[in-house]
């Protein structure tokens, strides 16, 4: 498994690459945005360690540009954050990073967050696609169309509603989708469930009443009758 680490203190990186190589990673490290973007373009990292304070381009934006690639969007990415930075940490994982670390961190810590995301993670298999009703999506691709038309959707609704499309009639409970989606880590109130819901039915337009409410529990995609 390719690990890469964008990290701009030289001494840092340089054990962050060295600990990852010695517990059986094949790990590189990258000073900024500019280099790691100019790797990308030959070969991907099945994970990547991404410090938010970074020369240039910071890792909040490179965060975004991953995010919004078509191949590169599934990568699971760690934030390395400094402490008391609580903003940065629900910032970019709002934006969708996978987990944080906070500066200074062990590098055991930091093998542990590494092998558990990757435990998580589920590669995109080619072509890979959900139907229901007249909802589809491809998760290789990350798209989403209603009725054939393609409809944008927020990292976060996207993976709710990969959640629902995959286990059609099943009941999520807040919790539950608070935990899958947002990450056990994560900073934060259920009631944010509630409010991605809301903007999810809302571009699902006639499909949004799938989402159906289960009083006192939570949330499933109920199937449209015919």
């Amino acid at each position: 498994m390719k690990i890469w680490c964008v990290e701009d203190d030289n001494s840092i990186r340089d054990i962050e690459v060295y600990t990852l190589s010695q517990t059986g990673f094949e790990a590189e490290g990258f000073p900024d945005g500019e280099a790691f973007f100019s790797a990308m373009k030959s070969s991907k990292p099945d994970l990547v360690i991404l410090d938010v304070m970074l020369p240039g381009e910071d890792g909040v934006e490179i965060l975004k540009h991953l995010r919004s690639g078509a191949d590169t969007s599934s990568i699971p990415v760690i934030m390395a954050t400094a402490k008391g930075m609580e903003y940065d940490k629900i910032k970019t994982l709002d934006l969708g990073a996978d987990d944080y670390l906070v500066k200074p961190f062990g590098m055991m810590e930091m093998v542990s967050r590494v092998k558990a995301v990757l435990r998580r993670y589920k590669p995109k298999g080619s072509g890979n696609t959900l139907t229901v009703s007249g909802i589809s999506m491809n998760l290789e691709s990350r798209t989403v169309e209603i009725n054939g038309v393609k409809t944008e959707l927020t990292y976060k609704e996207f993976e709710i509603l990969r959640l629902f499309l995959s286990h059609p009639g099943m009941v999520f409970t807040r919790e539950r989708l608070f935990s899958d989606v947002w990450g056990e880590n994560y900073i934060g109130e259920t009631r944010t469930v509630d409010m991605h819901i809301k903007t999810l039915r809302q571009k699902l337009g006639e499909h949004g009443d799938m989402i159906e409410t289960v009083r006192s529990v939570g949330y499933r995609l109920g199937v449209k009758a015919k």
